[in-house]
């Protein structure tokens, strides 16, 4: 018998792939198509085992739809502008886009070593002049539409990445790539209007179905939707008005002071008149950098009075106004109502300050008190010592005040988000130049289209210092007007990198075309995308923007496409010592070494029989054995029955052994569960398991199966349908199998088998259940389950539970197929 070579198997079947371009594919109107798109790599050198996790999942769901006869795009591609490639530039001396073309080889080889069905033709690398060309398109577009604006801002700054990061790259008050504290910078930026579309991506979440709930929910934190009230407060002896936004207008007679976030522009006005006022700058100036610093963070409470007074315009109470660092600028107006009754923050900052509470909701059943109150009473409740709105119950007292404040002109029904534009501007090299110049007749005027791309210039020093390295090139920055042609400067900033992913999956579908950015009819064709496999730590920031980017296309009349991503399969995280695999941690692992010592099939094999992909997986290669094991034992199996695929052998159901449909049965129940755990729950690893099953019942009656030709096709049978479900996850021993056992067409040309309905129906038989020798319960089980099987069946009918309630089982008295008698 011919050794198990996977070197040999794996090289051969994937040159095979490549000179008949297997996976590579066009439209097709006769076919149903399936696009299958996994998270597209940052070419940052390695594929490590979390790419090899992601991808393997992804080309099991691409090869099973294959065989089940959808056109299958199965694309790859390189996310490949970004910060790092410009600190490799600093810190060697290579040029980025050198560092980046010898990365994304490497890898490209790493991934053909791992046999995955890629359309390879479709191959795209945002850092060409041919994609990058297409993202000054959509911000030229997004600029003549009024969704791309420049002002001058509050940002946040990377001082290690020295450039500017949006609010969603700033987790805990760091920079979301290298960790380093981030400060805060006034600068002039350019902004994509991602708000204008706030309450569709919320509308979007419902067309969403198989997204994970969690994912979704962190969308809408995010996007933050708050429906209240916009209610004006008159400074007391002043002409300035302070305007709040409040969800609960029905607490507002409870409201007994105003706190302004240090950053409201009112904040330092307020208080120059004070005689400390150098004093109070110099606290909010403080305040203010260390909220930007602690952004998400819970800070201790701590304020300070202003000194002047506002008027509540219902309860028409003086009331005193505080500046705070619990209150957020960049949330509603930056000023809030404080009612610390009703609010646990307002009452922890009143408790401390010694500030006036007043209880004006309480609950249906009891009265409360301010003296009494431990926390802030914060439900729903009947009002009381709010004037004409007394008695009334909360949600009907919000409609009518709202509607009291209309009419007296002091405030208005408002939505409000916290999602603030997206600020693109960047002040590195390595990304999409922004297509704008700077001309002192004509303004800002964007580069004509028939003048792109705007291409990055080769001649460029890499020192590290702060500032763009565009800004030093003087042949890129002089140029001229496309207006008037007087002399004029180029933009210098580049785009965030999200923008170039934003859209990636779109030009996978004409990857090719050279007159504009996609072609419709080919995106009509492809998308939306069938499945999207990456990890939830996308969530916020790539999710958010490549569904507003989806948004923006259809607005401009390129597609009908909604939402890019109807269903998302958030994978979880390769995690080796309780951290997630990184270079800076120390941590990765590479496949090299694995491939090498167990074969690729094995990686795949044993990645995904580790754990289901929505869970983490903690890296060790225990059990890596145990899967080589398998498929060598698969290979003996094969080559030890090879005389039957010589043969032209049938059977009859009727006349089958018992071991015979014992083995039948087996491999329908086979097909239909490994079938639904990768089309219907993604858990490959109970599909493997199921096949690693099948093959322990083929092996158990191997011998006795050979001794007649109805056995014979039985075993033949089952030994095709362990080849073609095994195939999925290690399609390069698979396809040598099916070729070594007479099969003229490659195995991912074969149909997927379809099961027999009347032969997945197990046996089952009927229990008595007795407590105490009295019939309590009947139970239907399958024949064959195990005592301790049949035994929490039973103590999970109510009926039992409930004549169970409150005592202990002495003893259960078990005859298979028959009887249980519980003894209490």
């Amino acid at each position: 018998m011919k050794q198990y070579n996977y070197k040999e198997i794996e090289e051969k079947w994937q040159k095979i792939w490549e000179r008949e371009k297997t996976f590579e594919v066009k439209e097709d109107p006769s076919k149903k198509k399936f696009y299958c798109l996994e998270m597209f790599p940052y070419p940052s050198g390695m594929i490590h085992m979390g790419h090899v996790r992601n991808y393997s999942i992804g080309d099991v769901i691409a090869r099973f739809k294959r065989m089940k006869g959808y056109n299958v795009l199965h694309p790859i591609g390189w996310d490949a502008l970004g910060l790092p490639a410009e600190n490799a530039a600093i810190k060697h001396g290579l040029h980025p886009e050198k560092w980046t073309i010898d990365n994304i080889n490497r890898m490209r080889e790493q991934l053909k070593r791992l046999g995955f069905s890629y359309a390879w033709e479709r191959e795209i690398n945002t850092s060409s002049p041919e994609y990058y060309k297409w993202n000054q398109w959509f911000f030229i577009k997004m600029f003549e539409k009024g969704l791309a604006y420049r002002k001058n801002s509050w940002v946040n700054w990377c001082p290690t990445c020295k450039t500017v990061l949006a609010n969603e790259q700033v987790i805990s008050g760091k920079c979301w790539r290298c960790d380093s504290e981030v400060t805060q910078r006034e600068m002039e930026q350019w902004f994509l209007k991602i708000t204008e579309y706030a309450e569709e991506l919320l509308e979007g979440h419902k067309e969403l179905k198989k997204w994970p709930e969690h994912v979704i929910q962190m969308q809408k934190n995010w996007i933050g939707k708050s429906e209240g009230t916009i209610v004006k407060f008159p400074v007391v002896n002043s002409s300035e008005v302070l305007e709040v936004f409040t969800t609960r207008i029905d607490t507002i007679f409870g409201a007994t002071f105003l706190v302004l976030s240090p950053e409201h522009p009112l904040s330092k006005k307020l208080i120059e008149d004070l005689p400390n006022k150098e004093e109070l700058f110099d606290w909010i100036d403080k305040t203010i950098k260390e909220m930007r610093l602690r952004r998400g963070e819970e800070l201790e409470k701590e304020g300070i009075f202003t000194g002047k007074k506002v008027l509540n315009p219902f309860s028409r109470k003086e009331i005193p106004v505080w500046i705070a660092n619990y209150v957020l600028f960049e949330y509603g107006t930056g000023a809030i109502m404080a009612v610390p009754a009703h609010d646990q923050r307002d009452f922890e900052f009143a408790k401390k300050y010694n500030l006036p509470i007043r209880v004006v909701i309480k609950p249906k059943d009891k009265d409360l008190e301010s003296d009494s109150l431990s926390e802030a009473f914060e439900e729903y409740g009947i009002l009381v010592n709010s004037g004409e709105f007394n008695g009334l119950e909360s949600k009907k007292a919000i409609n009518l005040m709202n509607e009291w404040a209309e009419r007296q002109n002091i405030g208005k029904r408002a939505i409000l988000y916290r999602l603030r534009d997206w600020g693109i501007s960047r002040q590195r090299y390595w990304g999409t130049p922004i297509p704008i110049v700077y001309c002192k007749k004509c303004g800002i005027v964007p580069v004509p289209y028939e003048q792109l791309p705007v291409l990055l210039p080769k001649d460029v020093k890499f020192t590290g210092e702060e500032g763009s390295p565009l800004e030093k090139v003087e042949s890129f920055v002089n140029t001229k007007c496309p207006k008037c042609n007087g002399p004029a400067r180029r933009e210098t900033d580049t785009m965030d990198t999200f923008f170039d992913s934003s859209w990636y999956n779109y030009r996978y579908t004409s990857p090719k075309e050279n007159t504009r950015p996609l072609n419709p009819e080919a995106v009509k064709y492809w998308m939306p995308v069938d499945i999207y496999i990456g990890g939830v730590e996308h969530a916020i920031l790539h999710l958010i923007y490549a569904r507003f980017f989806s948004k923006v296309i259809r607005d401009m009349n390129l597609t009908n496409i909604n939402e890019p991503f109807p269903h998302l399969l958030a994978q979880g995280m390769v995690t080796k010592d309780g951290a997630a695999m990184s270079k800076s941690k120390g941590n990765v692992v590479y496949p090299e070494e694995f491939i090498e010592k167990y074969g690729a099939d094995t990686l795949r094999l044993f990645i995904l029989f580790a754990a289901p992909p929505e869970k983490d997986l903690e890296w060790s290669d225990k059990g890596a054995e145990g899967c080589f094991r398998f498929l060598t034992r698969v290979w003996r199996l094969v080559h030890e029955c090879l005389d039957l695929f010589n043969q032209n052998i049938g059977y009859n159901e009727k006349e089958l052994s018992k071991e015979a449909l014992e083995v039948l049965k087996k491999t329908h129940q086979t097909i239909k569960k490994v079938s639904e755990d990768i089309e219907k729950r993604y858990h490959f690893n109970t599909a493997i398991s199921a096949i690693m099953e099948l093959y322990n019942k083929v092996s158990q009656y191997k011998e006795k199966l050979k001794e007649d030709s109805k056995g014979k096709a039985i075993l033949k049978e089952s030994i095709e349908a362990i080849i073609i479900l095994l195939s999925p996850f290690a399609p390069h021993i698979c396809e040598e199998l099916w070729q070594i056992t007479n099969h003229k067409e490659y195995l991912i040309n074969t149909k997927w088998p379809e099961y027999k309905p009347h032969l997945i129906k197990e046996e089952e038989v009927t229990y008595i259940v007795q407590i105490n020798g009295k019939l309590r319960a009947k139970l239907q089980a399958p024949v064959g389950l195990s005592e301790k099987e049949i035994r929490e069946r039973i103590l999970s009918i109510p009926s039992v539970q409930n004549h169970l309630k409150g005592k202990s089982i002495k003893k259960l008295i078990y005859i298979p197929n028959k009887l249980v008698n519980i003894v209490t």
